[in-house]
């Protein structure tokens, strides 16, 4: 896949479920899960094949990334992280995969 810039997160979202990146990944506590197949991965299961950062519309400290992730059975999907105060993901699990 050809990497591009994008204006917006849900341009780039749209964009990569055309390509194939389906299911929608979330970092818990002790792996990373594909909410629509309900599959569990450890992060050496899975590689990050595209990232994208986007920054805040009123403070761009608000930096949110879009991963666009693939594993090693075929699934693949993407993971949102926002870097507020709110997020709940385990950042320290998403930092292990490839």
């Amino acid at each position: 896949m050809k990497t591009r810039d994008y204006e917006t997160l849900s341009q780039a979202s749209n964009d990569l479920s055309e390509k194939g990146y389906t299911d929608n990944f979330v970092a818990n506590s002790k792996n990373i899960k594909a909410l629509y197949s309900k599959k569990e991965f450890d992060p050496s299961d899975l590689k990050i094949d595209h990232v994208f950062r986007f920054d805040g519309m009123t403070n761009p400290s608000d930096e949110t990334e879009l991963f666009a992730i693939s594993a090693n059975d075929g699934t693949k999907g993407t993971l949102i992280m926002s870097y507020s105060s709110e997020s709940n993901h385990n950042r320290e699990l998403i930092k292990q995969i490839k």
